[in-house]
């Protein structure tokens, strides 16, 4: 069915500003959709009162409302600008339950606005605990034991019922706020107390404890004929317990055997019927006990999330621009596939590489916080890593990832190592948010018993083994690289295997190249594979590249002028979103002034990391390494630091001493600012006054 023409105008919903559970991957899905809808002509009105967004550009929507994201603002620009059509499904969990609220408000009867994307029912069907787990239930899909609750009386008797621990799920919230684990009464009455006030219909949800079983979501793709395709399977490092959004994870799956996929793959299917969304995509969680393989339903969401980010950026399939197409009445298979030019959006991508996505958490910014995982969201960005396997993604994407919670030798640092729980594999405590490196480390360096920090990990018994033999290879790899000798071919196998990169950015802070270059001499290097949506069965046009040590290079380099411009990797407290902001605007006015553009970024999240924003993109670590490799390459006439932030800033210097063209800021100016020293030195010369300082080592 071709899209409708009975609307003119639609209104979507932005996310606002970035909390926990809910940041700039809504800034890339809205953005996407909105550009997919003015391309079929559609008048797009917007409300997001984010200003370090790509989203907020006036040339994104045709009007661009600064306004909170709340039932009265959405209600006053209805009444002003008359759309037909409120899309609130890109926005995040704020725009969701915004638009439920004014639906019930009978602002969009009054005015005649249809809500698409999802509707009332299917909202509530699939955010209101007990709603769902009936509609579960009629599918024949089994849930976990549970009881809604609405009010603290009842608490006790529910207890009683299912037994400790019991989890808490709060409905219509973001990142699991206001949820917990209760292991005794006391705990569980805190937890429900601020879970009831967090949900915006005061309900939560008792459900009986999984705590350790595998975890695994689906990304789903559905239209109004009722085609359904899975665009990506995704395995959680860590075990239920830890939300997905704090944990590791890998896509595609890697420890489902066949049938236990196409039960899972069968199951998110009904879930999407029995839901009822129609029209774009949602991920479905499922947990399975990996001691009898039950298998059972967790949640959905009816809309894109996190999740639809990463799986968007690991298979090359634009989630959201379909989603939003879908919405205005196409079908999956009217729609091209973007990435091959040949088939339809009708298909289900096929990986022949593996996705890491790493979380990156801010504990050492907030004196007292407490760093334990559970089912409440604290990861304030990701990381996302591209490879031949999972384990040398590991510890690619460990270059920006949660490691630099380590220290410099890439161990957790004391105060971590001493956290309370940090032997903890689950119950009371939960796991430390440093674990899953150590857990990499194989205890080598910790003294950790080796099998209690693996246990409950993907993969079960056999790679944890794997983890441990690539450490120790990769730590004699590391000290070889340094010196003339390498019969055994172990720096070829370390490099392969990742583990490397920590030697090459050790020797790099401290001014010695002498590593690199010994492998470069030896031929070592990285040839770079395309992304392509469909593992080589179609040609790839668009130059979506990751680095491998494998065999086989599908480089495209062409004669034009090159600038490559650096991102500002996973989001941190100092760093966010605005440095996409600027990067993307670089990217398009070198693009408009005729210079080929490539983007180097390993953030999921963003509107950079997009396959169409740059002539070509490079999903790699903000590393010297990896830049260096990429510009050996390409070849540029030089490269952008000073858009993405404090980290390519940091990597100015060792850049322009091994040669590369720095663009705008120089290296030179760049370090008399960022080094106190010489930045107070200049300050006394121009006669400015300052404060009295002085520096240490």
């Amino acid at each position: 069915m071709p899209k409708r023409t009975d609307i003119k105008k639609i209104m979507i919903s932005g996310s606002g500003p970035i909390v926990i559970g809910q940041a700039c991957e809504f800034d890339y899905s809205g953005t996407q959709a909105c550009k997919a809808l003015r391309e079929e002509g559609y008048a797009v009105v917007l409300i997001n009162s984010n200003p370090a967004t790509i989203m907020t550009d006036p040339e994104v929507a045709d009007r661009t409302y600064i306004e909170p994201i709340t039932p009265e603002a959405v209600a006053k620009i209805i009444a002003k600008e008359r759309p037909q059509a409120l899309l609130p499904t890109l926005g995040g969990q704020t725009a969701l339950n915004t638009a439920v609220k004014v639906a019930e408000s009978g602002v969009l009867a009054q005015y005649g606005v249809e809500l698409i994307g999802a509707n009332v029912q299917v909202i509530r069907r699939a955010e209101e605990r007990e709603l769902f787990k009936e509609a579960m239930k009629k599918a024949g899909l089994e849930c976990l034991r549970s009881r809604p609750i609405t009010r603290l009386e009842d608490v006790a008797a529910v207890a009683g019922e299912l037994g400790f621990p019991i989890i808490v799920r709060p409905s219509f919230t973001l990142g699991g706020t206001g949820g917990g684990v209760a292991h005794d009464l006391p705990e569980l009455l805190a937890i429900c107390a601020g879970g009831l006030k967090a949900s915006m219909v005061h309900e939560v949800l008792l459900e009986e404890s999984v705590w350790g079983w595998k975890e695994f979501e689906l990304e789903v793709m559905r239209d109004r004929k009722d085609n359904v395709v899975i665009i990506c399977s995704i395995e959680n490092f860590d075990p239920m317990g830890v939300h997905t959004g704090d944990s590791i994870t890998v896509a595609p799956a890697q420890t489902l055997t066949d049938v236990e996929y196409q039960r899972m793959r069968d199951g998110a299917i009904a879930v999407m019927r029995a839901i009822g969304v129609e029209t774009g995509g949602s991920n479905v969680q499922f947990a399975i006990n990996p001691a009898n393989g039950r298998m059972v339903v967790i949640e959905m969401n009816p809309r894109v999330s996190r999740s639809s980010a990463l799986a968007s950026k690991a298979t090359g399939f634009p989630i959201a621009k379909i989603a939003a197409k879908l919405a205005v009445g196409y079908t999956l298979d009217e729609l091209p596939n973007d990435i091959t030019r040949e088939t339809s959006a009708c298909f289900e991508p096929t990986l022949d590489y593996c996705v890491v996505k790493i979380p990156r958490f801010a504990f050492e910014k907030f004196a007292g916080s407490d760093p334990r995982l559970g089912v409440s969201m604290k990861s304030v960005g990701e990381t996302m890593a591209i490879g031949h396997g999972h384990r040398p993604e590991l510890q690619g994407g460990a270059a920006e990832g949660a490691a630099r919670t380590g220290d410099r030798r890439g161990r957790p640092r004391p105060q971590v190592r001493k956290a309370r729980g940090y032997k903890q594999t689950g119950g009371a405590a939960g796991p430390p948010h440093a674990r899953p490196f150590v857990r990499h480390q194989g205890g080598a360096q910790t003294g950790l018993e080796h099998r209690e920090n693996f246990r409950n990990l993907l993969c079960g018994p056999v790679v944890p083994g794997q983890h441990r033999a690539d450490y120790r290879n990769g730590a004699e790899a590391a000290r070889r690289a340094q010196g003339p000798r390498d019969k055994e071919g172990l720096v070829a196998r370390g490099q392969g295997a990742g583990f490397l990169r920590p030697a090459d950015r050790r020797a790099a802070r401290a001014g010695r190249l002498a590593p690199r270059q010994a492998r470069l001499a030896a031929g070592l290097k990285p040839v770079y594979r395309l992304v392509d949506t469909c593992a080589g069965e179609f040609e790839a046009y668009t130059p979506y590249f990751y680095s491998s040590y494998a065999t086989g290079d599908d480089s495209r380099r062409s004669d034009r002028q090159k600038v490559i411009v650096l991102g500002s990797g996973p989001n941190r407290i100092g760093q966010g979103i605005e440095f996409d902001y600027c990067c993307v605007h670089t990217v398009q006015a070198l693009r408009a002034l005729g210079y080929e553009t490539i983007m180097v970024n390993s953030n999921p999240e963003t509107v950079s990391t997009d396959y169409d924003t740059s002539d070509k993109l490079y999903f790699e670590p903000l590393t010297f390494e990896d830049v260096m490799n990429i510009y050996e390459n390409e070849k540029p006439i030089g490269v952008v630091v000073q858009m993405g932030g404090q980290t390519p800033l940091n990597l100015a210097v060792p850049l322009q001493q091994a040669g590369v063209p720095i663009l705008g800021t120089s290296s030179e100016s760049i370090d008399i600012a960022e080094d106190r020293k010489r930045c107070a030195d200049l300050l006394n010369r121009l006669g400015i006054r300052q404060p009295q300082s002085g520096t240490a080592n």
